[in-house]
C-alpha cells in the first residue's frame, strides 16, 4: 500500500495487472481516500476505485477548452453546443455516484466545472453530511440554490468558496455569513461578475431602472 501510494492512477493499474497479490493492493479501499482528476475525460477511466473511504476529491480543469463551457448557453453557436453535449453530463453524473458511495466524503474541491449545477452540489451536501471543505471554482451555473443549501445542509461544513461563480449575488452571500458565522466564505470576482441573463431579461432590466430613474 505505502508503495502504490506513490503512484499515479494509471501506474497502479499498470501495476496491479502484473499478479494477483498486486491486483488485491489495488483493490484495496485504503488507497483509495484520496482522488484527483484534471480532465473530465479522466472520470470515465478504469484506474480508480469509488468507494466509502474516499475523503478527499478534486476535479480541476484548466484547459482553454473551459472557455467554451463557461459561455451563456443561450450565446453558443452549434459547434460550441456540439462540444458541451459531448461532456456537459460527465461531472454531474461522477457526483451522484460519489454521492451514492462516498458518504465519508470530507473535501471536495470543483475548478472549470462549468456544467456542474445546484442540483448536484445539493444532494452531495445532503449524502455527504461529513463534508467540512467546500471549494468552486469557476463554475458558472452555479447559483444562490447552492448558497441556500449549504445553510440547510452543510451543518458539518467550515470552508466555503465560490470563486469566479458569476451567478452567485451579493445577497445570497450576505445571507451565508448571517447564518453561518463560523463558516470561512470567499467569493473571489464572484457578486461582482456580470451574472448570465438572455436579452429580454436585459431589457426588462434597462426599462425597469430607466422607470426608477424617472421617479
Amino acid at each position: 500500500l505505502h508503495l502504490f501510494s506513490f503512484l499515479d492512477k494509471n501506474s497502479r493499474k499498470s501495476l496491479a495487472k502484473t499478479c494477483h497479490k498486486l491486483l488485491e493492493v489495488f483493490q484495496d479501499p485504503l488507497l483509495w481516500s484520496l482522488l484527483n482528476f484534471h480532465s473530465p475525460a479522466e472520470l470515465k477511466k478504469d484506474n480508480f476505485l469509488l468507494g466509502p473511504a474516499l475523503k478527499y476529491l478534486s476535479i480541476c480543469w484548466y484547459s482553454e477548452r473551459v472557455k467554451v463551457c463557461n459561455i451563456e448557453d443561450w450565446m453558443k453557436n452549434s459547434f460550441q453546443k456540439d462540444f458541451c453535449n459531448r461532456h456537459e453530463n460527465t461531472v454531474n453524473d461522477f457526483l451522484l455516484e460519489v454521492c451514492n458511495r462516498c458518504p465519508n466524503l470530507l473535501s471536495l474541491t470543483l475548478s472549470g466545472c462549468g456544467h456542474v449545477t445546484d442540483d448536484c452540489i445539493l444532494l452531495l451536501l445532503k449524502n455527504c453530511p461529513n463534508l467540512m471543505t467546500l471549494k468552486l471554482e469557476n463554475c458558472v451555473r452555479i447559483t444562490d440554490q447552492t448558497l441556500e443549501a449549504v445553510m440547510l445542509f452543510g451543518g458539518s461544513l467550515q470552508t466555503l468558496h465560490v470563486d469566479f461563480c458569476r451567478n452567485v449575488t451579493q445577497t445570497g452571500l450576505e445571507k451565508v455569513r448571517e447564518k453561518c458565522p463560523l463558516v470561512m466564505l470567499r467569493a473571489e470576482r464572484s457578486a461582482s461578475m456580470i451574472p448570465d441573463n438572455k436579452p429580454e431579461k436585459k431589457l426588462m432590466l434597462e426599462k425597469a431602472s430607466r422607470k426608477f430613474a424617472q421617479l
